[in-house]
């Protein structure tokens, strides 16, 4: 019987996930990551991921359905890869999606490293996505889940191929009512617990004063510009404004006016039209490919350069110094650096990487 360490949230799709496993006769020992204690973040113990409700919820499924749980603390790690780089980012002009950085390094990184070292044969997560192998190509594949509405490939994109050969996703054919109906079928005390929305350590979505309190820097009052370099105003520090934000600028021009780019070295935020906001090329960088080793010459995909998003065509190639170049069909708003940009072929994930 092979053993599966298996990824709890506390949320009613691990849960599920667990259950699953189970009836398809696997040994199942779920394990809750603690990522952070509530006085370290300056919030209340209800966040959304890692906190001890969490914990609690995970604990009672495991009770209910007869297998171990146990609580591992990654709160270095999560800081060190993802809280600082989060806060990193934001201050250096870009808008980073901590939960690439978390499944990169924590779930898919330092769990799997725990359970190799404690005999495990595989991970297993309440992801929806498939993993599948290829014979043809010898490569382990990403594909889209039977849910495509529960589609979350995008914060994948980072997995290997050793990573891949060792992974579980239970819910890879399952749509949510009927995860949902499985809950609820095993009695498990979380079956009507609502999804998580918000980043899990920035619960109130106040992301500028999480940032706040640990650098101040980005939040010194620095000028508005136009695409010109005119000056139009004062803006409060470039931590509170994102890539495309239109609402909550404090500043009237008489016209729709959007953040169209920041500049930390002269400490700018430039304003312009929603034209402004378009564009039809991106380079990526730190990139990784799951379905080829390699990307020769150039490629048709589809590609999305957000998580909500929906993917557009387009054509990648390679640069000469690694990153690559992705060219849409038609020009895409607000691209913004620092989320990451997913390349597909149909269903099946070819890869993805950072945007510069």
């Amino acid at each position: 019987m092979a053993k599966v360490l298996i990824g709890m949230s506390g949320g009613v799709d691990s849960s599920a996930a667990a259950r699953i496993l189970l009836d398809s006769g696997y040994e199942v020992t779920g394990v809750t990551g603690r990522m952070f204690y509530p006085e370290d973040i300056a919030v209340t113990d209800n966040v959304t991921c890692g906190s001890v409700s969490d914990s609690e919820d995970a604990r009672a499924v495991a009770d209910k359905l007869g297998f171990e749980h146990i609580v591992l603390d990654f709160s270095e790690d999560f800081k060190k890869y993802v809280t600082d780089d989060f806060v990193n980012s934001y201050v250096s002009g870009k808008t980073p999606n901590p939960c690439i950085c978390c499944n990169r390094y924590i779930k898919f990184g330092k769990m799997l490293e725990y359970a190799e070292e404690n005999g495990f044969d595989y991970i297993a997560t309440g992801h929806y996505a498939v993993k599948e192998y290829d014979e043809e190509k010898g490569r382990y594949i990403l594909r889209r889940p039977e849910d495509r509405s529960k589609d979350q490939t995008y914060v994948l994109y980072t997995l290997t191929q050793r990573q891949l050969e060792k992974i579980i996703f239970p819910l890879a054919a399952y749509k949510k009512n009927v995860v949902r109906s499985i809950a609820e079928e095993a009695g498990l005390i979380n079956s009507g617990k609502p999804d998580s929305q918000d980043i899990c350590f920035v619960p109130d979505g106040k992301y500028a004063e999480f940032i706040k309190s640990r650098t101040d820097k980005g939040s010194h009052e620095g000028s508005f510009v136009d695409t010109e370099g005119n000056i139009l105003g004062k803006h409060k520090g470039i931590i509170n404004y994102t890539i495309g934000q239109r609402k909550g600028l404090g500043i009237a021009l008489g016209k729709p006016a959007f953040v169209v780019s920041k500049d930390v070295a002269s400490n700018t935020v430039v304003l312009g039209s929603a034209d402004d906001l378009l564009t039809d090329t991106l380079i990526a960088e730190d990139v990784n490919f799951i379905s080829v080793s390699e990307l020769q010459g150039k490629m048709r995909v589809t590609a999305k350069a957000r998580y909500n998003q929906k993917d557009e065509p387009a054509v990648i190639s390679m640069l000469p110094d690694g990153r690559v170049k992705v060219v849409f069909d038609r020009p895409q708003r607000a691209v913004t650096s620092g989320q990451a940009v997913v390349f597909y072929d149909g269903d099946i994930v070819v890869g993805g990487g950072t945007i510069c």
